[in-house]
């Protein structure tokens, strides 16, 4: 009998195991692309990338693309960010990537979105001081230069991001603002209808929302959800 029992014991532990299921390794995050605003390079993001390192975002998972400021959103901007995305998701092997743009940054990334076929291949998209409906100040250089043409009020390239529906798709969309940002004016140009809409705590200067840590451990909170 005693032996029968230690019998039984061992075939019930066995099935146990061979039916516990293995731990399922945490998939990585989608791989985040950075744009940087006009006049700027990849170098602006390096405190906001080292707070995502220091969460534990993979190295190869952070990507900043670099492209010229002074060119044409929609018909060359777009175009180039568009390429650049499919190298990223062709490199990590991830179906969709995260985009976080700062100020001039936002509208070639926001054209790929809503034009460009982004809309299939981008998870969330985050706007940091984005000139969203237009800046004023970019009247200052739009004699000479593109970009600026681009970001002020009522250009086309505005017109058409605003025509329809502001976030379109299925991407998740969110923007932060400062009351003290001097170089989108009004401030309330960022803001997107269908966005999650951040005012940043304190007053915070434009380029002073890529490195506050507050706004990084936001914009991560939400690539998160």
């Amino acid at each position: 009998m005693r032996r029968a029992l230690v019998t039984l014991l061992s075939v019930l532990l066995a099935a146990t195991a061979l039916g516990a299921s293995p731990a399922r390794a945490t998939p990585p995050p989608d791989p985040v692309i950075f744009v940087h605003g006009r006049n700027a390079g990849p170098g602006v993001w390096g405190a906001m990338r080292a707070d995502f390192l220091r969460a534990g975002y993979p190295e190869d998972r952070l990507d900043a693309w670099s492209y010229d400021t002074g060119r044409s959103t929609n018909e060359v901007l777009a175009g180039e960010f568009a390429a650049h995305v499919d190298a990223v998701l062709a490199r990590t092997g991830a179906a969709k990537a995260d985009i976080v743009a700062h100020s001039l940054g936002s509208l070639p990334s926001r054209w790929y979105v809503a034009f460009g076929g982004g809309a299939a291949k981008v998870a969330h998209w985050a706007s940091l001081a984005g000139p969203n409906h237009g800046t004023t100040v970019a009247y200052l250089c739009a004699l000479w230069d593109q970009g600026c043409r681009d970001m002020t009020p009522g250009s086309y390239v505005l017109s058409r991001l605003n025509a329809g529906p502001e976030t379109p798709g299925p991407v998740r969309y969110a923007t932060w603002w400062s009351p003290c940002d001097e170089q989108i004016a009004p401030v309330s140009s960022t803001a997107l209808a269908g966005a999650v809409n951040t005012r940043t705590a304190g007053c915070l200067k434009h380029n002073d929302l890529l490195t506050d840590a507050a706004v990084a451990q936001q914009v991560r909170a939400f690539l998160a959800g």
